[in-house]
């Protein structure tokens, strides 16, 4: 099999259609589908289902794709470790609600100002699911807001978070409260598997069980404005989130009587992800972005 080959087949997995990979490559989408054929030859495997004219990656595509991937890039960076400096190629992350949202964008922004021969794709889910991407080698790296002791996998502190609890009910505001003061309020809380939603309920203990969710939340637009509408709504959130609403004087927080929660959000990836001189870049870059702000 030639590296030609395998880029095209890596293209492939992102983007099933050929025509827009044809145009992407410069290539014909019969040069494409010669090739793929002729990868598919020399591994006597099909790695693409047949539909019109996309090719869907299945089970044995995304089984060689985890097996190949790393070796290829590794294969492309030392073809190219005389030919120039320059950072180039494409990294897949995914983060976390609250690191996606607020945190990583001014980053991405700012590297891929300096680095234009570089595509960063990005993602949004929930803590459990990005550990579970990491392991199965879907994405480069993820960002997490929750605890991981996989042994599979390296984390890194990135930076430091607070959760506070907030409502727009004025009665409570610059309030100190025992949690089973607040108990008759309609809680508001993330979906289950959420870093933000596993670290409040364990650090109420106990009382987890007597608190009665009144609604879940995907996204925190969503629930802000259903607290800034409903006085007798309230929630657990990173303090990052409703930064600009507290200054506003449009939500409150409530202090909770011995109960305080930080947390660590973490960077992480597999332990045998081969890093690239992108991946290490990138990795330098937010490292050095975050120690910025904490100095």
């Amino acid at each position: 099999m030639t590296l030609k080959e395998l880029n095209i087949f890596y293209h492939l997995c992102e983007d099933s259609h050929i025509s827009n990979l044809a145009k992407k490559l410069g290539l014909t989408q019969s040069a494409i589908s010669l090739a793929i054929k002729s990868l598919e030859k020399k591994v006597d495997e099909q790695l693409f289902d047949r539909l019109g004219k996309k090719l869907i990656l299945n089970e044995r595509g995304r089984f060689f794709r985890k097996k190949t991937e790393p070796y290829f890039i590794a294969l492309n960076d030392a073809k190219n470790l005389f030919k120039n400096d320059k950072i180039s190629g494409i990294l897949n992350i995914t983060s976390s609600k609250t690191i996606g949202d607020y945190i990583t964008p001014q980053i991405i922004f700012d590297f891929l100002n300096s680095h234009l021969h570089v595509e960063i794709k990005k993602d949004i889910q929930n803590s459990k699911n990005i550990i579970n991407l990491v392991k199965n080698y879907e994405i480069d790296m993820g960002f997490i807001e929750s605890i991981c002791e996989d042994t599979d996998i390296i984390k890194k502190e990135i930076k430091q978070d607070r959760l506070i609890v907030v409502t727009s009910d004025k009665k409570l505001k610059n309030k100190t409260c025992y949690i089973d003061e607040l108990l008759d309020k309609k809680w508001l809380l993330r979906e289950k598997g959420s870093g933000t939603r596993d670290i409040f309920l364990n650090s109420i203990g106990n009382t987890a069980k007597e608190l009665k969710i009144f609604m879940e939340f995907n996204e925190f637009e969503e629930a802000k404005t259903i607290l800034l509408n409903n006085h007798q709504t309230i929630t657990c959130l990173s303090k990052f989130v409703v930064q600009k609403e507290l200054k506003r004087g449009e939500l409150f927080e409530i202090t909770l009587n011995n109960i305080k929660i930080e947390r660590k959000l973490y960077l992480i990836y597999h332990k045998n992800k081969y890093k690239s001189k992108l991946f290490v870049e990138f990795e330098n870059s937010l490292i050095k972005s975050q120690n910025d702000t904490t100095t």
